[in-house]
């Protein structure tokens, strides 16, 4: 991978930006991705949209969810202890004992997850995932005074831990569910901006997707594209414990995943799959027989109905502050999303 391209990505892993609060990875994408585009706006929700070759045809667009879960302040008590909820999907079997970076009006704000030691647990508490009313965190607070000095009713949190690499061109963050999406999504409008296209294309780094696919909704009605193609993670099961029989065999480093189901568009599957072919590219297929929990939803019910596709990175770890990707992954995926975009023409049709 071209530094730059890691530096970017490392830059924007390390935001904190859980839903709602987008705005500093937001910023960090429209620098890096302005240099290529030929515009970049947001919208009122807070979407980051660049465009290449506005007025051209199709117009497609790439949509990867730049938002992240994480922990929000609901009380302060008297001794100055934070108590929390969740701002999307987290696990509870891992809240215990993480350390926490607060985002402010003031700035970054460390803390730490606590409760009750292990030695003084009941036997049956020890059984049970503590519910989120018995943890709190500390911010070395003397009372509520001086943490409300702090902290604000409503300020969000992420576990404080950032992008490292590990062997094998591994990467290793919290929130690469989407940031890694998110960043395909700038890499491939780099790869298309040196060469010559008769599509339109609107990379968007889409917000809110952990809780409810919302940019997704707001973006695409608004962009009104004719091929949406939503980038987003899967389940690696190459690991302990995952069970191939259920979610398939998908490989870390295995290549784009390329999802197969009713919300894909049949046509551009096929497009896909030929195009991986051509490119000597490597790839997976991933069944969904349902709906996806992606960008890919919001986008294929989109007024009348945009012809969908879904691109996956496969991630191990998901919804943990330790989510492994591959970097191989990454370019390949940018890869593909670049040459099936020169594909298209104005005569391309890709109703069922």
């Amino acid at each position: 991978m071209e530094k730059k391209s890691l530096e970017f990505l490392k830059e924007l892993t390390n935001t904190i930006s859980p839903s709602g609060f987008e705005q500093e990875a937001v910023e960090v994408w429209r620098k890096r991705t302005k240099i290529f585009a030929d515009e970049i706006k947001s919208d009122v929700h807070g979407n980051a949209i660049a465009v290449l070759n506005k007025g051209g045809k199709p117009r497609i667009m790439l949509a990867g969810h730049i938002d992240e879960i994480g922990y929000m302040v609901k009380f302060i008590d008297k001794e100055g202890y934070v108590y929390f909820s969740t701002i999307g999907g987290v696990d509870l079997h891992l809240v215990p004992g993480q350390r926490v970076w607060f985002k402010t009006k003031k700035g970054k704000v460390l803390g730490v997850i606590g409760r009750k030691p292990a030695h003084l647990l009941e036997d049956e508490e020890k059984k049970k995932i503590s519910k989120i009313e018995e943890l709190w965190i500390d911010i070395g607070a003397k009372d509520e005074k001086e943490a409300k000095s702090i902290l604000d009713i409503g300020d969000p949190a992420v576990p404080a831990v950032g992008f490292e690499e590990l062997r094998n061109d591994l990467v290793v963050a919290r929130g690469f569910d989407d940031k890694a999406g998110a960043f395909v999504v700038s890499e491939t409008l780099r790869l298309l901006s040196k060469k010559k296209i008769k599509t339109s294309v609107y990379g968007v780094a889409t917000v809110q997707e952990e809780i409810g696919l919302r940019g997704a909704k707001t973006s695409a009605y608004g962009i009104s594209p004719d091929i949406g193609i939503a980038i987003d993670v899967t389940f690696a099961a190459d690991f302990p414990s995952m069970d191939k029989r259920k979610i398939g065999d998908i490989k870390i480093g295995g290549g784009p995943v390329i999802n197969r189901g009713p919300n894909i568009t049949s046509k551009i599957f096929d497009l896909f799959i030929e195009t991986a072919k051509q490119e000597k590219l490597p790839y997976q297929i991933d069944g969904t027989p349902n709906a996806t929990p992606t960008d890919a939803n919001a986008i294929q019910l989109t007024r009348a109905g945009v012809a969908t596709g879904l691109i996956s990175i496969p991630n191990r770890y998901m919804h943990t502050p330790v989510e492994v990707v591959n970097l191989k992954d990454l370019e390949n995926i940018a890869k593909l999303l670049s040459a099936f975009i020169l594909k298209l023409n104005e005569k391309g049709s890709f109703g069922v």
